[in-house]
């Protein structure tokens, strides 16, 4: 791919993250059914970690616009552009249909003290509790390290393990939100293979 359609790529990319987000604050905003919140021993028992809001957030972005470095054209751009629509869209059925909150006591235990709290409450300004159900950081994951796979090996899979275990430990999604997110993340690469 030439240097001009690689940049163009990577602003794309960029508009699509932040579009993606005006949907997934929409679902926030907008319920239609009762949001649920769960209570389990299990997810009590995950310690808070704060330290891990930088994985959570500051490998997340970089490590979905690398997809970018490998795009062989255009098409190849344009069906791995839309497989995350298409994640998108399962998220936003999920988001509608079932919308899911961790516990307030969860947000409480922040007590805004380091930097990593800090910055984890900055983050939770903008991601409400809600939008739990299935783990939207999981299944990009999850789509990206499968995307990558073939150019980087299995170690690609370390990537939504790392996204999994921050997003526990900073108390953003229960446990069962981490498969679910995968498994959504892996039907959008089964779409992103038909089409390829």
């Amino acid at each position: 791919m030439q240097l001009p359609d690689f940049f163009i790529n990577l602003i794309l990319s960029v508009i699509m993250i932040v579009g993606v987000y005006q949907f997934y604050f929409f679902t926030q905003r907008y319920t239609f059914v009762e949001v649920r919140t769960f209570h389990s021993r299990l997810d009590e028992r995950v310690p808070f970690w704060p330290s891990w809001s930088w994985i959570y957030s500051f490998l997340y972005y970089p490590a979905i616009l690398y997809i970018n470095w490998l795009v062989e054209d255009s098409r190849h751009f344009t069906i791995t552009a839309f497989s995350y629509i298409v994640l998108l869209i399962m998220q936003m059925g999920c988001f509608t249909l079932f919308p899911v909150a961790t516990p307030a006591h969860w947000r409480s235990i922040n007590a805004g003290q380091s930097w990593s709290e800090r910055f984890l409450l900055f983050v939770q300004r903008f991601d409400a509790p809600s939008n739990c159900f299935p783990s939207m950081h999981v299944s990009v994951a999850m789509l990206t390290a499968l995307l990558a796979m073939g150019a980087l090996g299995p170690w690609v899979f370390l990537f939504p393990l790392l996204i999994a275990l921050s997003c526990t430990f900073t108390k953003q999604h229960y446990l069962a939100d981490l498969p679910a997110g995968a498994v959504l993340g892996w039907l959008a690469y089964q779409v992103y293979l038909l089409l390829i």
